[in-house]
């Protein structure tokens, strides 16, 4: 099919294009053309998706089958992309994020449970939950065709900027003590770009889905041992209950990457209801395939620089010690 991507040189909008290309589409791309690495055999084409005319010129005359938008910027610029490709396209999938729930997501969250505020003629980045939220209404709102809206969970895959599974598979080759945020058992819920690729090429899909595994998909036990098996280091991963973890003052999801305790109000971001988007054809592969294929990755290119639209960053040495002495130490006596 011939298929627009808008962005497709970073993470999910890569393994879009990589993926369409691997079918045989026709691939067409427009973003920046300032950051990521544009693919071979896809046609780039550059503009400020914030410049409407830029866009029009862009986009020239031509039509799609498909496309496939992972905005996460000012809601206006969906808007203006949705209003420009009215009768040019029979299908768009805006990627989001399950961020736009309401907070604190509950444990089982599905499509109907309550959103964040979101306007989409916004040009504000300043709440990424409310920027999403505003995409999501702006191609809902300016788009004639079938629309796909995958409120995309955890992440991750090769092309990852976030920098989430990297961090653990770099810090796991260097070896030595590794703070591993127990307990091992603790079920996760991903989704690697890829799968996501496959799953809106292949199936097209039409609705508003929880994009992501079952809950319980793999571990943080399976993940860790994983990526001590692909690094080949000799790290000693030194399992930490969550309430060491909180006791030292460490972040989970953001020190700890992927990783969120078993109760609290972070519980619901492993916890999705995600069975709409399972019966409509998304298939996530083995999280050891998505772990190998990283580390492939960061080995050929390395990790790319980290959107200034994340905050936090993952555990330094200081908050490893932190971790590892807490540990150490044992519970408290009375």
């Amino acid at each position: 099919m011939r298929l627009l991507v808008l962005g497709g040189t970073h993470h999910v909008g890569r393994a879009v294009v990589k993926t369409a290309l691997a079918r045989g589409d026709s691939v067409t791309t427009i973003n920046r053309g300032a950051t990521g690495r544009p693919v071979d055999g896809a046609q780039a084409r550059h503009a400020d998706r914030l410049d409407p005319d830029a866009m029009a010129a862009a986009l020239g005359t031509d039509t799609w089958d498909a496309v496939v938008d992972t905005w996460s910027g000012a809601p206006v610029a969906a808007a203006t992309s949705a209003r420009l490709l009215r009768g040019r396209a029979a299908h768009y999938a805006y990627v989001s994020s399950c961020s736009v729930y309401t907070w604190p997501m509950a444990v089982g969250t599905d499509e109907h449970a309550p959103v964040a505020p979101g306007d989409a003629s916004s040009t504000s980045t300043d709440d990424y939950a409310a920027a999403k939220r505003g995409a999501e209404l702006a191609v809902l709102e300016n788009f004639d065709g079938d629309i796909a809206i995958a409120r995309a969970g955890l992440i991750l895959g090769p092309y990852e900027v976030v920098g989430r599974l990297p961090f653990w598979l770099n810090r796991v080759a260097q070896g030595g003590r590794v703070p591993a945020p127990g307990p091992r058992e603790r079920p996760l819920q991903l989704v690697d770009a890829r799968d996501i690729a496959d799953w809106l090429l292949g199936s097209r899909p039409v609705g508003t889905f929880n994009t992501a595994s079952a809950p319980g998909h793999t571990t943080i036990g399976d993940l860790l041992d994983e990526a001590q098996r692909v690094t080949g280091g000799d790290a000693q991963l030194v399992w930490v209950e969550p309430e060491t973890v909180e006791a030292a003052g460490v972040e989970p999801w953001t020190q700890l990457p992927i990783w969120v305790p078993p109760t609290g109000e972070l519980a619901g971001l492993h916890a999705l209801d995600t069975s709409a988007a399972a019966a409509a054809g998304l298939r996530c592969r083995p999280v050891a395939e998505t772990v190998r294929d990283t580390w492939a990755w960061l080995q050929d290119e390395g990790l790319p620089p980290r959107p200034g639209n994340r905050a936090g960053s993952p555990m330094d040495a200081e908050a490893e010690a932190r971790l590892l002495a807490l540990h150490d130490a044992g519970p408290s006596q009375p």
